[in-house]
C-alpha cells in the first residue's frame, strides 16, 4: 500500500513515500527565513508549501497513493491513534485555536493530496495526545491543572516496538518510555495508554538540552518579580535557553561529552545531573505503574549517547530491563499509523 507522508517543520517540510513499512524515497525541503517571513502566520504558508511539495512529486512522477498522512498539530486534547482529517480538525488548526506551530500544516496539506477526497487523509499521535489518569491531572493549585504535551508520536511508536521485542501484546505491557531530545518527556504506559507524562514543553520533568525542566517554585516566583526579566524572557529561560544551554552555553550533547572527556568539572557535573534527573523521572513513572514495568525504554536523539544511557541504566535497571531505540523516525511512525488503519488493525478515529 502506497502511503505519502508529510511532516512540516518550522523551516522545512519532510516528505516520503512508503510501500507498506518500506520507505521508497524521502526528501527534505528547506526554506529561507526571508521567504517564510513574508507570510503573516504559519497557516498562511499552506499554499506555498503545497506548491513546493507538488514540484517534488511531479519531478518524481509520484502518484497513485492509497493514503496520505500528515504530522498532527496543535488541537484540543485527544487520545492516541490515527485520525481522519475532518472539517472540525481543519477549523481548529487554521484558526490556531490551541496555538501556532508548523506541524499544524500537516493535516491541511495531507488533504490536498487526496485527489479530491478519493483516498483517506490521516494524522497520527499529535503532541496533544491526552490519556492522563484523572489523579494525574491535578497539581497543587486548582488554577493550574497539569496538561499532557509530549513526544506522543515517537513514544507510542517505540512502545509498540518494545512490546514486539518483548513478545508481549502492547495491551498487556507496562512500560516507562523516556524520549530524550531537545526536550525530555517520560511517560508511564499502562496497557497502551499513557496515564502520566511530564509536560516537556512548559517546565516539567528533567532538564534537557534547551529546556529547564521543573524548577523550585519559590525561587522561580522571586525571579519573575525581580524586575530583571519580562514575561517573554522568563518563558525563553524555561523553553529555549534552559538546561544545557543555560549551564554550558550549548545544546549539543556531543560537545558536552567532549568537554567531560577533557576533564572540565562543570560539564561533568551538568552531564551527571542530566542523567540523574531523567532517572528520577523514570523512577516516578515506575511508581505510577505500581512497579509493574516490563521495560524501561530510552529513545530520542540523546539515546545515541552511550555514556548517558549507561548512567541512566545504572540507576534504573533495578526497575526492569532497559531497552534502547536511538533517534526519532517520525516519518516511519506516521506511515505505520496510517498502515494500521488501511490493514484493519485499528479503526480510524474521528476528531469532532
Amino acid at each position: 500500500m502506497k502511503i505519502f507522508v508529510i511532516n512540516p517543520g518550522s523551516t522545512s517540510t519532510k516528505i516520503a513515500l512508503f510501500d507498506g513499512v518500506k520507505c521508497l524515497w524521502t526528501d527534505t525541503q528547506r526554506y529561507d527565513a526571508d521567504v517564510l517571513g513574508r507570510f503573516g502566520s504559519i497557516m498562511d504558508q499552506e499554499d506555498f508549501r503545497y506548491g513546493e511539495i507538488k514540484k517534488t512529486l511531479d519531478a518524481r512522477s509520484a502518484a497513485g497513493f492509497d493514503a496520505v498522512v500528515g504530522r498532527g498539530g496543535l488541537m484540543k486534547p485527544i487520545k492516541g491513534g490515527a485520525y481522519r482529517v475532518s472539517g472540525a480538525m481543519l477549523r481548529d488548526l487554521k484558526a490556531m485555536t490551541y496555538g501556532a506551530h508548523a506541524s499544524s500544516l500537516g493535516a491541511p496539506l495531507a488533504l490536498r493530496f487526496t485527489d479530491g477526497g478519493k483516498i483517506p487523509a490521516f494524522i497520527v499521535d499529535p503532541v496533544v495526545v491526552d490519556e492522563l489518569a484523572d489523579e494525574a491531572r491535578l497539581s497543587g493549585l486548582p488554577e493550574i491543572p497539569r496538561i499532557s504535551v509530549f513526544h506522543a508520536l515517537n513514544q507510542k511508536a517505540v512502545a509498540r516496538r518494545a512490546a514486539a521485542d518483548l513478545k508481549k501484546p502492547l495491551a498487556e505491557c507496562g512500560l516507562v518510555v523516556a524520549h530524550m531530545g531537545g526536550g525530555v518527556s517520560v511517560g508511564a504506559h499502562e496497557r497502551g495508554r499513557v496515564i502520566d507524562v511530564n509536560n516537556a514543553l512548559d517546565g516539567e520533568g528533567p532538564m534537557s538540552p534547551e529546556r529547564s525542566g521543573s524548577l523550585p517554585v519559590g525561587s522561580l516566583t522571586s525571579l519573575c518579580f525581580s524586575g530583571k526579566y519580562t514575561l517573554k524572557e522568563i518563558q525563553k529561560k524555561i523553553n529555549g535557553q534552559g538546561g544545557l544551554v543555560a549551564h554550558l552555553g550549548t545544546n549539543d550533547l556531543r560537545e558536552v561529552e567532549k568537554r567531560v572527556a577533557a576533564g572540565e568539572q562543570g560539564a561533568t557535573l551538568v552531564f551527571k545531573a542530566l542523567a540523574f534527573q531523567i532517572s528520577k523521572e523514570i523512577g516516578s513513572c515506575a511508581a505510577v505503574l505500581k512497579g509493574a514495568v516490563d521495560a524501561v525504554v530510552l529513545t530520542g536523539g540523546l539515546a545515541f549517547s552511550d555514556a548517558l544511557c549507561e548512567r541512566i541504566s545504572d540507576r534504573v535497571s533495578f526497575i526492569a530491563p532497559v531497552l534502547r531505540y536511538p533517534g526519532e523516525d517520525e516519518m516511519q511512525a506516521l506511515a505505520e499509523g496510517a498502515l494500521r488503519v488501511l490493514t484493519g488493525e485499528e479503526a480510524p478515529l474521528e476528531y469532532v
